[in-house]
């Protein structure tokens, strides 16, 4: 017989967890290599690609881990525990990552609303250099979470 890691009742909200983090990262993934690659091409086509796929694939996928890892969080009862390291990072990590997912969002929507009138294109360079930050970011969480260092 195979010892449990953890209890059945926790599973659900670890898969969600997981399944929000995996959509979020690859989301941001895609946001940043079509920022990359647009960043030299005099068409926008590709940052506003990128700008869109933060909204509608990285926002949802945000909230979406941020409450299912709450969820995890209070069905272990990590609050009744010494503090954690790996769970500091991931607090960390997608608290400042929110508020840099908001931040990429506003800029990119300046941007995308005045690339219609022929300009933010720098804008929608700020928010693609956010979202690249941001993966770069969720890569070190995604380390903590599975190293669990102490």
């Amino acid at each position: 017989m195979v010892a449990a890691l953890r209890p059945d009742d926790i599973n659900v909200a670890l898969l969600v967890h997981v399944a929000g983090a995996m959509v979020l990262v690859g989301g941001l993934l895609a946001a940043a290599a079509a920022a990359i690659i647009g960043w030299r091409d005099e068409s926008p086509a590709l940052r506003v690609l990128s700008y869109k796929t933060l909204l509608a694939v990285v926002l949802p996928a945000f909230v979406i881990t941020r409450v299912a890892g709450e969820w995890v969080y209070v069905k272990e009862n990590l609050d009744d525990q010494p503090d954690q390291v790996w769970v500091g990072i991931g607090f960390i990590t997608t608290d400042l990552g929110g508020i840099l997912l908001l931040l990429a969002l506003v800029l990119g929507g300046v941007g995308l609303y005045r690339t219609r009138r022929g300009g933010g294109g720098a804008l929608l360079k700020t928010s693609g250099v956010i979202a690249t930050v941001l993966l770069a970011a969720y890569v070190i969480a995604i380390w903590a979470m599975g190293a669990k260092p102490t």
